[in-house]
């Protein structure tokens, strides 16, 4: 070979190794962020008002913002299952609180090693078996949300994660256990409750106001450590390759929140900073859930998901602004127990609308914590005692107890879902489309119905023998 063409081929050799290199090198790290049990509307971002979030506010204005997310259930475990596995409740295996995975379940820490990842979870686990979810420990967060108060945290275990290998990329989650009840943390002195406003969906008593004053004062706690974590990147010199992701989880553990099918429940903050990569300073109306998020991680790691394994999808283009849309319903459901006595629901939106089938509705509605153990959850008997003297109060007790077979709510212009319109003949035709759509997603999934939520079926799944399997 002539030396030209040799020097030539080398060349070429040289530069496709070093395209490799970069490309290897591009590959984002990631933290995710994820708060316990706060409704996603009570942030500055989600334009609450009440709320002190300094250090999300900064981080919004740096981040894309996602107006249209949501996770399929109001729980911890099956919802962190949806996001760590891509799959929907009933499809991952965990279909209720505290339930478990199949155990041939795929997670993050599966999917994002063989692709050079290193995985870390620090803070709150609450999915099950280990072996569905081998992330690797890293210390340093309270894992335990009922703890009073929460063990003080720190930093080392993360910054050690973080730096161990840095020709590695790293995914690590931390799950912080604010604003979980009880509601311990923070300067609740900071919020008088005499001067809060409260949402409508809540009953105003005296009880009622200081309860959210002290998870107001978590929230701002929950800030302050996304804060550190924050510029814990900016001293290891890791913000400019690292994809934040910032999720609130369900509601919050008052009535009409967590547990619910209901907006307050469902929706979730998600925020996206990824310097020079994602637009900064903007929103999205593109509709996402928590399925979703795995297969975008492995996108942008240079892996195109399995979709067959999935029931969620990429939306990498929405993040690099190439997309303003990504899927057309997000999807909900609910199964009671053991939470309290059966109560299936199921539920879709549009991101506009929101259509609800509650699949017992001849049922009294009850969730232990909210009207059992009354340590973390003193303002519910105000709430029925003063609804024999106050009309509204009356109204949220029944709301949440007595619910009709079908709800329909014109989310964006009643955002707190306060006005039932499915019996109204006007909006017959979306509730028949929804309700046409809802029915065709529950036959794919194989959901059973109201057979899924009883404890027979629970207690088979913990033995990893379901009654009722879900579609593959």
């Amino acid at each position: 070979m002539p030396k030209s063409h040799l020097s030539f081929f080398l060349s070429c050799l040289g530069f496709l190794i070093s395209s490799l290199g970069l490309l290897g090198a591009a590959k984002p790290n990631v933290l995710i962020i994820i708060a316990d049990d706060c409704t996603f509307s009570d942030l500055p971002l989600n334009g609450g008002q009440n709320a002190k979030t300094p250090h999300l506010d900064a981080l919004t204005k740096q981040s894309l913002v996602f107006d249209r997310a949501y996770l399929g259930m109001a729980m911890c475990s099956p919802c962190r299952s949806e996001l760590y596995t891509g799959r929907y409740p009933h499809r991952n295996g965990c279909a209720w609180n505290h339930g478990t995975v199949r155990p041939d379940t795929k997670s993050i820490p599966h999917l994002l090693r063989p692709l050079g990842y290193r995985v870390g979870l620090a803070g709150k686990v609450h999915v099950k078996p280990k072996s569905a979810f081998p992330f690797d420990q890293v210390l340093g967060f309270d894992p335990n949300c009922v703890r009073n108060p929460t063990n003080p945290h720190d930093l080392a275990g993360a910054k050690s994660f973080l730096t161990q290998k840095s020709d590695q990329p790293f995914c690590l989650v931390v799950a912080l256990t604010e604003p979980h009840a009880p509601w311990v943390m923070g300067d609740a002195s900071k919020y008088p409750p005499k001067k809060l406003k409260l949402p409508s969906y809540l009953a105003d008593t005296p009880v009622t106001r200081e309860s959210y004053s002290k998870y107001l004062a978590e929230v701002t706690y929950m800030d302050s450590q996304i804060g550190e974590l924050l510029a814990l990147l900016d001293e290891t010199k890791l913000t400019d390759n690292t994809l934040v992701l910032f999720t609130s989880e369900q509601g919050a553990q008052f009535p009409g929140c967590k547990w619910t099918n209901w907006d307050q429940g469902l929706h979730t903050s998600l925020v996206a900073r990824w310097p020079n990569k994602i637009p900064a300073g903007k929103r999205t109306k593109a509709i996402v859930q928590y399925a979703d998020i795995l297969p975008t991680l492995l996108d942008l790691a240079g892996q195109k998901a399995d979709l067959e394994k999935f029931d969620g999808s990429s939306f990498a283009k929405v993040l690099h602004g190439q997309s303003h849309q990504h899927r057309q319903h997000a999807f909900g459901m609910h199964n009671n127990y053991p939470e309290g006595p059966s109560y299936p629901i199921r539920s879709i939106t549009n991101g506009e609308w929101r259509y609800i089938r509650n699949l017992t509705p001849e049922s009294l509605y009850i969730e232990k914590h909210l009207m059992g153990k009354n340590e973390h959850n003193p303002y519910w008997q105000t709430w029925v005692y003063s609804s024999f003297s106050k009309p509204h109060h009356k109204t949220l007790v029944n709301r949440f107890m007595i619910r009709p077979a079908e709800e329909l709510y014109h989310t964006t212009k009643d955002p707190l879902e306060m006005t039932n319109l499915a019996a109204n003949p006007t909006h017959a035709e979306i509730k028949k489309q929804l309700s046409q759509i809802l029915t065709q997603q529950l036959k794919q999934q194989g959901d059973p119905g109201p057979s899924l939520d009883t404890k027979k079926a629970h207690r088979a799944a913990a033995n990893h023998t379901p009654l009722f399997p879900s579609k593959p």
